[in-house]
């Protein structure tokens, strides 16, 4: 039986031109930091950073902690000195790229069907960012964790692997103590959100149109197509594994 659903977010539960985002993210936080460090000096590091941790595949510390270990050595500043400013920039700055996104209708459908049906929810997005900047994006959504009680919602404080390692579907599948049979990742990266997800025992949904053919090797699915096709396939049984029984209202 299933028993809990990872959604990923960035182009899942919110729509979110990543390329543009990243740029204006870096730009953003080039500006905010250009009187302490030059903007592209900050960037470079911060791209090595976000690649060390990007590698990490559960065996080492959290994401965070890789991430620490590369960053601000590499600038030649003390951590302490720079953590505060990283908190300023993602309570003034960052609520400003909400703009580049929108909300996707059926995210909440899907989220709040699921939470009623006693299933555990995980926002499974890849733990590159901390958890500020992954609650705004959920809020920006509609889906913020106020609201909505997930089982887990991945950063890069809490993870130590991403997802470009299968390492990260174990860490989540232990972490809610389930077989990793008994989850469904719902995702629209394929390597990161399918094949990893389905190495390491965990069901998947690919979220692409339904008229795309899957790449080749590929993974057997459940299926594939916009969240309103999973909705629909959810919410009319058709979707493969044994669902839990609807809430008595």
């Amino acid at each position: 039986m299933l028993k809990a659903i990872l959604f990923d977010l960035d182009d899942t539960l919110l729509a979110n031109p990543m390329a543009a985002f990243v740029q204006a993210y870096l730009r953003a936080l080039g500006d905010f930091f250009a009187d302490r460090v030059p903007p592209q000096r900050l960037v470079t590091e911060l791209l090595r950073a976000t690649a060390a941790m990007d590698a990490n595949d559960g065996e080492g510390p959290t994401n965070e902690g890789v991430f620490a270990e590369s960053f601000y050595p590499a600038l030649g500043a003390d951590r302490l000195s720079l953590e505060p400013l990283f908190q300023r920039f993602y309570a003034e700055e960052f609520p400003k790229l909400r703009s580049l996104t929108r909300t996707v209708p059926e995210a909440r459908l899907l989220v709040r069907w699921a939470l009623d049906r006693g299933l555990q929810v995980v926002v499974a997005t890849n733990p590159l960012f901390p958890r500020t900047a992954i609650e705004q994006r959920l809020e920006w959504a509609g889906l913020g964790p106020r609201e909505y009680p997930y089982a887990l919602v991945t950063t890069y404080e809490n993870m130590h692997a991403s997802k470009q390692h299968p390492a990260y579907y174990r860490e989540i599948a232990l972490r809610l103590d389930w077989e990793p049979g008994e989850c469904l990742m719902v995702g629209d990266d394929w390597n990161w959100d399918i094949v990893n997800a389905a190495e390491a025992g965990v069901l998947t949904w690919w979220v692409a149109d339904p008229a795309i053919e899957p790449p080749s090797p590929a993974p057997a699915i459940l299926g594939q197509g916009r969240l309103a096709d999973l909705w629909n396939r959810l919410t009319s049984g058709r979707l493969g594994p044994e669902l839990p029984p609807a809430p008595r209202r």
